[in-house]
C-alpha cells in the first residue's frame, strides 16, 4: 500500500479551471539586461500583476469557492501578514460573503488598508508574542466561520501551484524554477506542478537569511522552529514550515538559497530601474538570489516567480533610496 501525495498535478489543473476567468493569467517578463547579468535565460512570472497584487489570490479563491453554500454564507476567517489577508477578503467579496482577518499589529499600513478596502473586518495581534494559528482557530470557532489558512490546505497549495503551471505552459521546458518560501505553500504547489511536468527540473526555494526555517528543517529532516524573523520580507517571516507544506517540499524541493535584506533591496531597485516593475521585499527574494550569486551553477533556462508587489510608495522609497 502506497501513500498518495496530498496534492497532485491533477489537483493543480483542477484549481486552474476553478480560478479561470476570476484570477489573472499573469504575464511572463523577459529582459536581455537581466539575462546578461545572470548568465542565463530568465523568465519572470509576474504575480505582482495578480489580483490583490500577489499570488495568494489563486489559493484563496480556489479554496473559498469550494465551500458548501451553508458554510460560505456564514463567512470566512483567515490569519495573514497581508497578502493572504487581501486575497481572502477579495475572494469573500467575489463570492458574496464576508471575511474576518487576523493580522499582525505591525502589518504594513498599505496591506491593512487594502484588506479593509475589500470589505473585511480586521482583528490585530502581536506577532512576536501571540500564536496566530491558535488565535485564528479560536476566532473562527467562536464565530462559526470557515478558516482558510495561508498555506496549510490542499486547495490553497493547488491554487498556488497554478502560477508555475501557467509559466511552464507558456515558456516550455525550464532547467530550474526559483520560488520564494514563507510558509511553503507557493513552492509546494509550484514544485508539485513543475516536477510532474518535467522530472528533471531543479526546484530552488529562497528565504531571507533571518527566516531560514525551511532550510534548517530540510537539512534536519524534520520541522525546525526559529524565533519569529525580523526581516524586510514580512511575507516570509515564518517561524516554522507548515506540516503539510513541509511534507511536500521535503520530497520535491532540491535546495534552499538565502538572501540578505540588502540583497533584497538591490533586487527591488534593479527591478524598478531596469525592468520597470515594482515588487515588494518578499516578492524580490527569488530575483535577489539570482542577482547576488546565492544560486550556484545557474542552468540555461530559469523560471522565477515574482510573488507580489504590495508595497506603498513611502516604504518603497525608504527601502530603495540611496
Amino acid at each position: 500500500m502506497t501513500n498518495s501525495p496530498p496534492v497532485t498535478l491533477d489537483d493543480v489543473r483542477d484549481a486552474a479551471a476553478q480560478i479561470k476567468g476570476v484570477a489573472h493569467r499573469t504575464p511572463v517578463l523577459r529582459s536581455r539586461t537581466l539575462d546578461a547579468l545572470v548568465g542565463a535565460e530568465v523568465f519572470l512570472k509576474c504575480e505582482n500583476f495578480q489580483r490583490v497584487g500577489a499570488f495568494k489570490f489563486r489559493g484563496a479563491y480556489n479554496t473559498a469557492s469550494r465551500l458548501a453554500p451553508e458554510q460560505a454564507v456564514k463567512g470566512i476567517a483567515a490569519y495573514s501578514s497581508g497578502n493572504h489577508a487581501q486575497a481572502v477578503a477579495l475572494a469573500a467579496r467575489e463570492l458574496g460573503t464576508t471575511a474576518v482577518i487576523l493580522m499582525p499589529q505591525d502589518t504594513p499600513r498599505s496591506k491593512m488598508d487594502a484588506t479593509a478596502g475589500y470589505g473585511a473586518e480586521i482583528v490585530t495581534y502581536d506577532r512576536y508574542n501571540g500564536d496566530r494559528v491558535a488565535i485564528g482557530e479560536a476566532l473562527a470557532a467562536d464565530r462559526g466561520l470557515a478558516l482558510i489558512p495561508p498555506y496549510e490546505h490542499p486547495h490553497v497549495i493547488a491554487g498556488q501551484g497554478t502560477a508555475a503551471l501557467e509559466l511552464i505552459e507558456e515558456v516550455g521546458h525550464l532547467d530550474a524554477l526559483v520560488v520564494p518560501v514563507g510558509g511553503g505553500g507557493l513552492i509546494a504547489g509550484s514544485a508539485t506542478a513543475a516536477k510532474a511536468l518535467d522530472t528533471g527540473i531543479h526546484v530552488i526555494g529562497v528565504e531571507p537569511e533571518a527566516g531560514d526555517d525551511t532550510k534548517r528543517s530540510l537539512e534536519a529532516g524534520r520541522r525546525v522552529s526559529i524565533p519569529v524573523p525580523r526581516t524586510i520580507a514580512d511575507g516570509q517571516a515564518a517561524g516554522i514550515p507548515g506540516e503539510l507544506t513541509f511534507s511536500i517540499n521535503q520530497r520535491l524541493v532540491d535546495e534552499i538559497a538565502l538572501v540578505t535584506d540588502d540583497q533584497i533591496r538591490e533586487a527591488m531597485r534593479m527591478a524598478f530601474e531596469r525592468l520597470k516593475i515594482v515588487i515588494e521585499p518578499s516578492g524580490a527574494t527569488a530575483l535577489a538570489a539570482l542577482l547576488s550569486g546565492r544560486i550556484h551553477r545557474i542552468p540555461a533556462r530559469v523560471g522565477v516567480i515574482i510573488s507580489g508587489g504590495n508595497i506603498d510608495a513611502r516604504r518603497f522609497a525608504e527601502l530603495c533610496g540611496t
